[in-house]
């Protein structure tokens, strides 16, 4: 074992891109140490462990495909060989297929039980066994197809409702040990995972279809929800747990009709007159 770093330590899985890779920028300039999980692209994972050592932080990189128990165990060895301890997990790598529930199959329904439930459960068992007498905090990322239905997300969107209530069981259980755990709910969150959404679903409806029904007008950004998880992860946040924190510019508390589809007058009282304050100011 190397010598034990006087520094917090985070693992994020799938942190060499994305929501991942930012997040682990802003915790690594609070003076956090950041295990940079990924599975494929070992360049875009070294390069992001070169960002966290110019902002004044270490880690290493650990590759581990988080569907595979082995490999999941692996990684948290390798922290537990190089740090002796971890203070922060965050579960943010996600993946699954989008098709409509009458076509899952078995082997798509496997895997997404592997990637996006039981990857975050056996994570989290393994970080709490490293997680000290401090306690520590624990994050998954969720998406809003735990709470609202849409085409095609119905696997994903389960398993985030799945991994959304392990969250209230592991505040319970880890609680007493000082360990929190919650979760944050993304809307429209502008990644490489909306674009293949919107952009390469056969079928899928125009993304702006949905951004113009956002109250806020707009995706959200990687900064949006890193910002969100590193909130939970600070010193402000200590008494928040078995919560789940939704980004997503007031996405999930409109419903149809929308004011978007509203026409006249009664559109113009929340969008105001096209046009207004183009030209000169009335006499």
């Amino acid at each position: 074992m190397t010598t034990p770093s006087p520094a917090p330590v985070a693992l994020i899985t799938g942190a060499s891109r994305g929501i991942g890779k930012v997040l682990a920028i802003k915790l690594a300039k609070r003076g956090i140490d950041v295990v940079v999980n990924y599975k494929a692209n070992a360049d875009l994972a070294e390069e992001t462990l070169r960002e966290i050592r110019a902002a004044g932080a270490d880690g290493f990189t650990v590759q581990a495909n988080i569907e595979e128990p082995d490999d999941i165990d692996a990684m948290f060895d390798q922290v537990r060989s190089t740090y002796g301890r971890l203070d922060i997990f965050v579960a943010n790598a996600a993946a699954s297929a989008f098709k409509p529930v009458s076509q899952l199959k078995l082997h798509h329904l496997d895997r997404n039980w592997a990637m996006n439930v039981r990857s975050f459960v056996l994570g989290a068992q393994r970080a709490a066994e490293l997680m000290d007498s401090a306690g520590g905090r624990i994050v998954v990322l969720t998406s809003y197809g735990s709470l609202r239905a849409f085409p095609t997300y119905a696997s994903l969107g389960a398993a985030k409702a799945a991994a959304e209530m392990y969250v209230k069981y592991m505040a319970a259980e880890f609680g007493p040990r000082n360990i929190t755990v919650n979760s944050v709910n993304g809307g429209l969150i502008d990644t490489d995972s909306l674009d293949f959404f919107y952009n390469r679903v056969p079928g899928m409806a125009p993304m702006s279809s949905v951004i113009e029904k956002i109250p806020l007008g707009r995706p959200g950004t990687a900064e949006d929800m890193a910002s969100a998880v590193d909130f939970l992860l600070g010193p402000t946040a200590g008494y928040i747990t078995g919560q789940t924190l939704t980004v997503d510019g007031g996405l999930t508390v409109v419903a149809p009709p929308f004011w978007s589809d509203t026409t006249g007058d009664l559109h113009d009282a929340v969008f105001g007159v096209a046009g207004a304050g183009d030209g000169d100011a009335a006499s």
